[in-house]
């Protein structure tokens, strides 16, 4: 923690100090300026019928309380002056500075909404405007998926202890479908509990970059989740061009997996379809993920990259997963600097479209001269 500050004089006196400073020296400079003009024009002595009469000297006499007067008015002025438009020209950073402390103290809501035509004051408290907008949807959002984590990873943790005390409570019971059914209630624990250290991961970008085909990845995840698609008796379509990008491979393929992950168990089963194409475009690479399914509204498809939301209405299946898949993917497009587009089939199920940037050509070898 930083020591606290010796006191010192405030930025609107310095303010003040430094307008009547440079007014007294503007002042000096002209008063300075008038007497040396003033002076040569002016006979060091005249003749009259008593003698000599010293003019210099008389006139010094008369102009130094003059100039004098005038130099304590000008301090006043330059004084009162500073102040004031100190305090007028530094009213938006107190503004500013009592939006930081009320931030500081917890209270993300307020605003400054500082009005009049743009300068710096104003460019600095729209970027504070926006900068607490975004900390206040993250804090929210934090707040949320804590409160959504904590009741996911209670849940199992409940349903283990009354298995344990079903089992207690009646020896006789067949241990084998108990041991079944602990394991599947742990499996789906460590899951969740993996899933939250990847969308963790993610949102503090921690990661090293590196160049990374999105084709490839495809491939590697086509081949992974090619049983599950049989299983479900769904046909998994894939093409497209090589797409260099630069990112973690690791996130990328997860994210991959979890798209197409998602577009089979989110499918007709029996029948359904899911597409996937990679291509390139200018200054960008796309991941494009089509599945066939359930017709589902806008309002609902916009919730589904929300943490813990599953399916329609937070259905459970038997292959329903943590309900962080859209989640994670939505985390690591934005660690990508990508975007993430989900929009509804008119004939229902999900078209999926990640962008990210394009990697940029590998630089060619300098030859050395010779």
């Amino acid at each position: 923690m930083r020591a606290p500050r010796t006191p010192g004089l405030s930025v609107r006196l310095k303010f003040a100090l430094s307008y009547a400073g440079f007014v007294m020296l503007a002042g000096v400079l002209m008063l300075a300026t008038v007497w040396v003009y003033l002076l040569r024009g002016l006979p060091s002595a005249a003749s009259s019928p008593n003698g000599l009469v010293p003019i210099r000297t008389i006139v010094l006499h008369a102009y130094v309380p003059a100039a004098a007067g005038v130099l304590a008015l000008l301090l006043v002025f330059g004084l009162l002056g500073g102040w004031l438009l100190a305090g007028r020209m530094l009213a938006p950073l107190t503004r500013i500075t009592d939006a930081t402390s009320m931030a500081a103290n917890g209270s993300l809501s307020h605003r400054i909404e500082l009005e009049g035509r743009k300068d710096e004051f104003r460019e600095l408290a729209d970027a504070f405007d926006t900068m607490l907008a975004r900390l206040e949807a993250h804090v929210t959002e934090q707040r949320r998926f804590a409160a959504n984590a904590s009741h996911e990873l209670r849940t199992p943790l409940a349903i283990t202890r009354a298995l344990l005390d079903v089992a207690l409570n009646d020896p006789a019971r067949d241990s084998g479908e108990l041991f079944r059914r602990l394991h599947n209630v742990n499996a789906r624990a460590i899951d969740l509990t993996e899933a939250l250290l990847l969308l963790s991961r993610a949102d503090q970008r921690s990661f090293t970059r590196e160049p990374v085909d999105l084709s490839l990845n495809v491939e590697e995840a086509v081949e992974t989740l090619l049983p599950m698609a049989e299983k479900h008796g769904v046909t998994i379509e894939d093409s497209g061009d090589i797409t260099p990008t630069i990112g973690s491979r690791a996130l990328l393929l997860q994210m991959t997996v979890n798209l197409i992950h998602n577009a089979i168990v989110h499918n007709l089963p029996g029948r359904g379809i899911v597409r996937v194409t990679t291509g390139i475009h200018p200054g960008s690479v796309t991941l494009t993920v089509e599945n066939t399914g359930e017709i589902l509204s806008a309002q609902l498809v916009s919730t589904l990259t929300e943490p813990f939301q599953r399916g329609t209405e937070r259905i459970r299946h038997d292959h329903a997963g943590v309900g962080l898949g859209l989640a994670i993917v939505k985390s690591i497009v934005e660690a990508h600097d990508g975007t993430l587009t989900i929009a509804p089939r008119p004939g229902g199920g999900l078209h999926v479209t990640v962008r990210l940037p394009i990697a940029p050509p590998p630089a060619r070898p300098v030859k050395p001269i010779t």
